[in-house]
């Protein structure tokens, strides 16, 4: 059985109106195609579906259990193509977005209240989650994109870089060392250290670069949230070390920053997405719309 969607139309639109001359008008075709519709789609059910035997054409029994089917189907197929087209047209749809926290709060604020004036009924759905579960609920499809550091072997996730952070050094106002232009990384070394988490890239950035120049951190304290460091380092407690795109996201009374030196660390950001998989139209246009955000100053050309 494989009856048409223009059968079905001649066939619901006759039932109405019991009327060739009416369902014509109504459907827009001609009566012999009316006729010849539901001609095959008798044929293909196996049995009449009208009546002939009046001036008006009425339903069988069968034809009377089959109307209220047909309209279902019709109006499934109808809603089914309305609901494709507002997606296409980005007038309907969702898109969830995995970011670091520093991205979450110090980029993507403005571009998702862009997005909402632009497309007020698409939902948009964030998680400010770690790097390694940025990268799991992209791969999962739990997310249409991510916002990152790039994907460490990870064939099947690919990076296209947006815009470059660099790390600064975070203290409290008076502090020798913001009468510095600069701050290089060995000078962190002694002094009280307020860390961030241990599981995110930034801490582990931070961990391996002061390896590297052979300086130990003297850690007082770890904290999960950047703005529980920004106010711990308010308070005295310490100096700290955070993404430069971070102070978008905390309070800055009571602290300064500087950027840091030797090594100059280059922090890549940029969106996380499944290779082999395409974006819907509205992760598409959100995707269009994260890539113009990156200031020139910003921005990083795509390899």
């Amino acid at each position: 059985m494989n009856p048409s969607i223009q059968q079905l139309r001649a066939f619901v639109a006759v039932a109405h109106s019991r009327s060739l001359a009416e369902a014509s008008e109504r459907i827009h075709l001609s009566q012999p195609a009316i006729s010849i519709a539901i001609r095959k789609l008798e044929e293909t059910v196996g049995g009449p579906l009208f009546s002939r035997s009046t001036r008006q054409l009425t339903l069988t029994p069968e034809g009377d259990a089959f109307l209220p089917v047909a309209v279902r189907l019709l109006n499934d197929w109808n809603e089914a193509f309305a609901d494709l087209g507002e997606r296409f047209s980005k007038q309907r749809g969702k898109v969830t977005v995995a970011a670091l926290p520093t991205l979450a709060a110090g980029l993507l604020p403005g571009i998702i209240a862009d997005f909402h004036a632009r497309y007020p009924r698409i939902n948009l759905s964030l998680h400010d989650v770690l790097a390694e579960q940025v990268n799991q609920m992209v791969r999962e499809g739990r997310a249409d994109m991510g916002l990152s550091v790039s994907p460490q072997d990870a064939e099947d996730l690919v990076f296209e870089p947006v815009l470059v952070d660099r790390y600064v050094a975070v203290c409290p106002l008076g502090h020798p060392l913001l009468a510095q232009a600069s701050v290089e990384w060995a000078q962190l070394a002694r002094q009280p250290f307020i860390g961030i988490n241990r599981l995110s890239s930034s801490r582990q950035d931070i961990d391996r670069i002061m390896m590297e120049v052979g300086q130990p951190l003297d850690i007082i304290c770890d904290a999960s949230q950047i703005a529980t460091v920004g106010r711990m380092v308010a308070a005295g407690l310490g100096i700290s070390v955070l993404p430069s795109l971070s102070f978008r996201q905390i309070a800055s009374e009571g602290i300064d920053h500087r950027p840091l030196v030797t090594p100059t660390i280059r922090r890549e950001l940029g969106i996380v997405m499944r290779r082999r998989d395409a974006l819907s139209a509205a992760a598409a246009a959100l995707h269009a719309m994260i890539q113009a955000s990156a200031t020139p100053a910003e921005a990083v050309s795509s390899p």
